[in-house]
């Protein structure tokens, strides 16, 4: 009896070892088919994978060549985590104690003396003018290499206290993968945003795979000069250029890019000129805007659609009215994404 069971044991086996690996072979076509994994199938989804099939396959009648194939990104809320507070204003709020330490008369200056309190609710409520002073400060005076070291050392240092991670971790993964997938056909991402555009470009290439000159955001005004060394310097002014937010985005585009985007992508009244420049020119045109509807795993902010108001990022209900009534796609972080971060 043996040994014609054994035999039968080696074929039932070898069989059984064929179909698990046809099976997980076949798993793996599937995933790596799929540019998209992070986003669940559903409108949003498939109208992105139409689009660009339309826009780059050959002979098609809305096809773009590829010259013309321009996809534009705001960063905060849309690419990476913007709540509570703006990254690039958590910065300079770290920045400050440094800044005191050198000029040690600004400690009972105002909004100095206030940030130095480490009263978060006070300093919410700093005013406009406030902020715009603080800003500046830590912003500016310093030659652009500096600045750019001070930077990435932050970048290194600073954990988000929700998540313990550092900022540049908190990048949603679905839109990564957006980004890969649009570069996969033949389209130049670009970074247009309303935060500053040197601190973007610091890290932009490793984080987005966006090179800094493919970023445009708001701008200020640099000197030239020479080091103590006797070298050329580029020293950064309190000097506003362009304030790349809602009308500054289509003319900052028009500005640096010189081509209007055939896609365009944001989440807040800030980035509804952009989508609207976008989609008046002529041709295939996606215009998209990503609510932020997940508390659970995100935030949860609008007050579009019954929302939570919010300062940073806003989403009125008017923005997606406007956003049906044009045919733009409106993405829900907690519909439309099976999951938020790489490290989900």
């Amino acid at each position: 009896m043996e040994t014609i069971v054994s035999p039968l044991r080696r074929v039932f086996c070898r069989t059984a070892a064929a179909v698990c690996a046809t099976l997980l072979l076949g798993i793996a076509a599937h995933a790596q088919s799929d540019p998209l994994p992070s986003w669940n199938d559903g409108a949003a989804k498939r109208t992105i994978v139409s689009f660009v099939a339309d826009t780059t396959t050959p002979g098609r009648q809305s096809f773009v060549p590829e010259a013309e194939r321009i996809a534009t990104f705001d960063q905060d809320g849309t690419l990476w985590v913007e709540q509570p507070m703006y990254s690039q204003v958590l910065y300079c709020l770290d920045r400050v104690p440094a800044l005191v330490k050198a000029q040690p008369e600004l400690a009972n200056a105002e909004p100095f003396k206030t940030v130095m309190s480490g009263d978060r609710a006070a300093i919410a409520r700093l005013p406009k003018e406030d902020l715009e002073k603080l800003l500046a400060m830590t912003l500016t005076g310093m030659t652009v290499d500096e600045f750019r070291a001070q930077v990435a050392q932050w970048l290194d240092d600073a954990r988000n206290p929700r998540w313990k991670r550092p900022y540049t971790e908190l990048i949603y993964q679905p839109m990564k993968e957006l980004l890969a997938y649009f570069r996969a056909h033949g389209y130049r991402t670009y970074i247009v945003t309303g935060g500053g555009q040197d601190f973007v470009r610091v890290y932009s290439e490793r984080v987005y795979g966006i090179p800094p000159e493919q970023v445009v955001g708001t701008a200020g005004a640099t000197r030239y000069g020479y080091g103590k060394d006797g070298k050329p310097t580029l020293t950064k002014e309190p000097k506003l250029l362009l304030n790349d937010n809602d009308a500054g985005k289509p003319e900052g585009i028009h500005l640096m890019i010189g081509r209007r985007p055939v896609a365009a992508f944001g989440n807040s009244t800030g980035d509804r000129e952009m989508l609207e420049y976008t989609w008046a020119g002529s041709g295939p045109r996606l215009a998209m805007l990503v609510l932020h509807d997940d508390a659970a795993r995100e935030y949860a902010y609008g007050p579009a659609q019954g929302l939570p108001d919010s300062k940073v990022g806003t989403f009125t209900q008017a923005l997606y009215d406007a956003a049906l009534n044009n045919g733009w796609t409106v993405i829900s972080m907690k519909n439309d994404w099976k999951r938020i971060f790489a490290f989900d």
